[in-house]
């Protein structure tokens, strides 16, 4: 392997596949931020920094949602500024500017074109681009804006002395520009965001977490505003702290609050790649169902699921992906999978396709030998009767929590029922893991977590893990099932983008018992 000299390019031209989204999106969608601005400010944004893998190698880059949602922009060390009102740069009245890594020729010749500035403007419709070079000299009158937006200054960084236009120099020009110390952490206001958002509805909790994060940070120790408010007495007191919250130039809640708003609601350019997205995941689910075998690894599983995706021109997973043969199952993020035989374990199968950004989550719970037992039966259809209620609570209007609320109480009863608790209460135990979230650029996608609205996609995702040596009988032990759907709201209910993988014990019996192309894939041995 040669040694890398550059950083990752994006591909342009007639290789990019034609369902990307068009760069009309991304500027409607940088208009629609824009409009939500507080008078006299600037929006802020930062690319995601490379990370490295090993030695002189780095990770795949990818872009940091928001910034890709905002410009389709694919490479590292970029800086985007939003006004809400026009500023002149270099003679020009614009109301955005892209910073943009410079183009290369030796670089290039490692890596791949880079957009550069020209390449801004032509591929991606932002017309004031500039070379991420002259953001060291770029004149940003902080003094002309009352409120400077960010999400937060990207951190951990590595610097390049070969490059002095990395996010490492960019970071700390900007920090320069607007007279924050390389040192200073902002996380004062993310602790003040957590009081805005979350105080009047339950106070007490967010009291004893503000003062569980002063004690664990000492930036936060001396802070008067969040002394005032864990020395609060009561409700009302706490209530009045709240509303004195401090107003700063610097402002790390309100972008985040905007951004939640605008990516809950997908459009119908994103529901396309969602829809993809989620098909193919579905699908490979299907494949493996029909290829699985006692004598099957973890690994191999995992590997049949993202053949799939890739098959089907998917460009990574949308996170780790999720194996766990018996006891491995009842760990809810275990990503190792190394178990070299699954034999009749359970086997909980947690993955999902990203296609051209967004990412599909779909969870199926199978037995490896192709049959269920009665004990991993009982299970997964107390599980599946849990989903059938959240399904029903995917409904425009309903709090976000309703199909928690429904699926967890569900679940509680089954597991009294069948003896492996005492007491609904005692569920917790059990069922770790809320039933669902957003979907969409992330796997955890952003979104205000407020009433459900149509054209959201959320998971419903209900558990039941009972590892070995569990206070219950030992049959349970090692049983570990989640059924997960991906659901687009919709003004007449919901559609489940993920029905295409079977779920019910019958249909999954049914389609492991049918032939997969891969039963005469052989390979030869290593000696």
């Amino acid at each position: 392997m040669s040694l890398p000299l550059g950083v990752a390019a994006q591909s342009i031209g007639p290789d990019k596949p034609a369902d990307f989204l068009d760069k009309e999106f991304h500027r409607q969608r940088r208009e629609a931020l824009r409009r939500q601005l507080p008078a006299h400010s600037v929006a802020v944004l930062f690319s995601n920094p490379l990370r490295n893998r090993a030695n002189d190698v780095d990770f795949h880059f990818h872009q940091d949602p928001d910034f890709y949602y905002l410009t389709g922009y694919r490479e590292p060390n970029a800086v985007l500024l939003l006004f809400s009102d026009q500023l002149m740069i270099n003679g020009v009245a614009t109301e955005e500017v892209l910073f943009a890594q410079p183009r290369n020729p030796q670089a290039e010749s490692w890596t791949g074109k880079r957009l550069g500035e020209e390449g801004v403007k032509q591929h991606l419709g932002i017309a004031h681009a500039l070379p991420a070079t002259s953001f060291a000299g770029f004149k940003l009158d902080t003094a002309a804006f009352e409120q400077i937006l960010l999400l937060d200054l990207p951190h951990d960084l590595r610097n390049d002395p070969r490059d002095k236009a990395d996010l490492y120099d960019l970071v700390a020009q900007f920090r320069q520009k607007v007279g924050v110390a390389p040192d200073q952490s902002f996380d004062h206001q993310q602790v003040y965001q957590i009081i805005k958002l979350y105080d009047a509805q339950a106070g007490d909790k967010v009291q004893q977490e503000v003062q569980r994060q002063m004690a664990a940070n000492p930036a936060l120790a001396g802070n008067t505003f969040l002394k005032q408010y864990v020395t609060a007495k009561d409700a009302p007191a706490r209530a009045a702290v709240a509303a004195s919250l401090p107003k700063e130039k610097l402002n790390l809640s309100a972008l985040e609050e905007i951004l939640a708003e605008m990516r809950e609601v997908k459009t119908p350019k994103e529901l396309k790649l969602l829809r993809k997205a989620v098909a193919m995941s579905a699908i490979g689910q299907v494949e493996v169902m029909k290829a699985m075998h006692p004598n099957m690894s973890e690994t191999e599983v995992q590997g049949i699921h993202e053949f799939v995706y890739k098959k089907y021109g998917a460009e990574y997973e949308g996170y780790p992906s999720i194996v766990g043969a018996g006891n491995n199952g009842c760990i809810l993020h275990y990503v190792e999978n190394e178990k070299p035989r699954l034999g009749k374990d359970l086997v909980l199968m947690d993955l999902g396709a990203e296609y051209h950004g967004y990412t599909a989550d779909v969870t199926r719970t199978i037995p490896a030998n192709g049959k269920f037992t009665p004990e991993q039966k009982q299970i997964y259809e107390l599980v599946y009767a849990a989903q059938e209620a959240g399904f029903k609570a995917c409904k425009v209007g309903n709090p976000f929590n309703a199909t928690n609320e429904a699926a967890q109480s569900v679940l509680a009863a089954g597991l009294v029922k069948l003896g492996i608790i005492q007491k609904p209460e005692d569920a917790r135990r059990y069922t770790m893991h809320g039933v669902s979230h957003y979907l969409g650029l992330d796997v955890h996608d952003r979104g205000t977590y407020g009433p459900l609205k149509a054209n959201s996609v959320i998971t419903v995702e209900p558990g039941i893990y009972i590892p070995d040596g569990s206070p219950c009988d030992k049959k349970w032990w090692g049983i570990g099932v989640r059924i997960e759907d991906d659901i687009l709201i919709t003004d007449k209910g919901w559609e489940n983008l993920s029905a295409g993988a079977p779920r019910t014990v019958k249909e999954i019996e049914a389609t492991m018992a049918k032939p997969s192309p891969l039963d005469n894939f052989k390979l030869p041995e290593l000696k």
